[in-house]
């Protein structure tokens, strides 16, 4: 483990706000925006009446796995032209929340993120999905061999020209019998890679105090995911926000630069380089690579 805290540094010049911190304040205006934008279009008549009519949920079922686990799915379907975000929803974009308040019989649980979109929106880049979402479920019952009911609700932003906050509601006792389900295998299969799958060879973390935070300069070698590659840097802290990430590639080194910020006012918490998680998204495929050495 690889921990590092952040001094104050008196070179550091007192200008202008960090990146990170604008684009915070610019995520806090679109979430400010987003709230007031059903009523600011009302009048053209652009949105329905309720948020049913853009999204609904539903739990898929995928059965039992062999080692006792159950296999479900969250699937959200929009309307068409909307779209809704990733769990690391870009510059402006809202993140979704989830409580499962009511579940039954539910130990542990883990989700896997089909590889979202990279959107351009209103000058921001977003990173979500449209259409459809899919996101599967893994369940280990408190109790194996009882039943698993899935109880909660889920918070997330939905966008076309507008942004609405909007939440979806759902409670489903999981199906035993249910066999293997095609729509869940497929967004199991269009996961990003590992960093393994994906020919990662090396991933290096160097950080350095500014103003407001830490800078992150991730250099991680790697083959070309695609097209123009986006890095999204997640601290793995709730106590820490990462702003938006610059991303440059260099032979088989793809740079990426981030500040992390904290969360609430206040000093930064320690940064562990272990924890922190780096997402390339490309035009072929996406890559997830957990932690980073110093660099």
């Amino acid at each position: 483990m690889s921990e590092y805290s952040p001094r104050p540094d008196p070179t550091l010049a007192p200008a202008k706000p960090a990146r990170g911190l604008r684009n915070l304040l610019a995520a806090a205006v679109a979430s400010l925006a987003a709230g007031f934008a059903p009523m600011a279009v009302s009048a053209q008549s652009a949105l329905p009446a309720t948020t049913d009519e853009l999204v609904q949920v539903e739990i898929l079922d995928g059965g039992i796995a062999p080692d006792g686990t159950y296999t479900g799915a969250l699937r959200l379907t929009l309307q068409g032209g909307w779209k809704t975000y990733w769990r690391a929803p870009g510059e402006a974009g809202i993140p979704p929340r989830f409580t499962w308040r009511g579940s039954r019989n539910v130990g542990e649980m883990s989700m896997t993120w089909p590889a979202p979109e990279v959107f351009s929106t209103s000058g921001y880049q977003t990173i979500g999905y449209h259409d459809q979402l899919v996101l599967p479920i893994r369940i280990t019952p408190e109790k194996p061999g009882r039943p698993v009911r899935l109880k909660g609700r889920m918070e997330l932003g939905i966008c076309k020209d507008v942004c609405v906050p909007s939440e979806l509601s759902f409670d489903h006792q999981l199906d035993s019998d249910a066999g293997r389900n095609p729509t869940i295998v497929a967004a199991l299969a269009s996961r990003p890679y590992s960093a393994r799958e994906a020919g990662v060879s090396a991933s290096t973390c160097r950080l350095r105090p500014t103003r407001y935070g830490i800078e992150v300069e991730a250099r991680i070698t790697m083959p070309s995911a695609g097209g123009t590659e986006v890095a999204v840097i997640e601290s793995g802290s709730p106590h820490v926000y990462a702003g938006a990430t610059t991303t440059s590639r260099s032979g088989r080194t793809l740079v990426a630069k981030s500040e992390l910020l904290p969360a609430r006012a206040g000093a930064l918490p320690a940064v562990d380089r272990s924890q922190l998680r780096i997402t390339v998204l490309g035009q072929k495929h996406a890559v997830d690579i957990s932690g980073c050495t110093a660099g």
